[in-house]
């Protein structure tokens, strides 16, 4: 993992932004985007356990790559055709940020969003690689109930009620079948990423 993405992973699981806190009033704005960037945020954000408004705090918060964004010819600029309008709640803080951007450099907002969700599109690609992993993992973890369960049978045929193997073989198989619950909710949240062709 790259030590930009590793920096990402950091500030978004740490909350490591700006703690002023008129800056973090969050706002309702209307972007125009392409559908795979919608799709990559919120994608990114379910996987990650986080809001898309942190995703933004994050994006906005690194101006050199705004301000590289910016710069870019009006025809890199103009080149995207569909988009659809996506309303979004944001830290007030990444919007004055953004807005100041785009009139320093007479570059639209949607602009500098998309081209900037565009930088993470590799982290949904890695989520993916994840996802068919652990998709992979599942048989193996099936396996693994379907053994407890079995076990638990048998030792209930041959034990008696009280017996303490069999109580501990009873909280083992539960112990099992919860983080097998558990996980299947995970991989049913992933789902959605086999559908996204970044």
């Amino acid at each position: 993992m790259s030590d930009e993405r590793k920096s990402f992973r950091f500030m978004m699981l740490s909350g490591g932004y700006s703690t002023d806190l008129r800056g973090k009033q969050s706002v309702r704005t209307t972007f125009k985007l392409s559908p795979k960037c919608i799709d990559a945020m919120s994608l990114l954000a379910g996987q990650l356990g986080i809001k898309q408004k942190s995703l933004f705090d994050h994006l906005m918060d690194d101006t050199q790559a705004l301000k590289a964004i910016a710069e870019e010819s009006p025809e890199e600029q103009t080149r995207r055709s569909e988009r659809v309008a996506k309303t979004y709640v944001i830290s007030r803080r990444t919007l004055e940020v953004l807005e100041h951007f785009s009139r320093k450099f007479e570059t639209p907002r949607d602009i500098l969003v998309e081209f900037s969700i565009e930088r993470i599109m590799p982290l949904v690609e890695e989520e993916r690689k994840k996802h068919e992993q652990r998709k992979k993992l599942l048989e193996r973890i099936d396996d693994l109930h379907r053994s407890s369960r079995k076990l638990l049978a048998e030792a209930d045929q041959t034990l008696d009620s009280d017996d303490p193997v069999l109580e501990r073989l009873f909280h083992i198989h539960r112990s099992v079948d919860q983080g097998c619950q558990e996980i299947d909710s995970i991989i049913a949240k992933g789902r959605k990423l086999e559908e996204f062709s970044g």
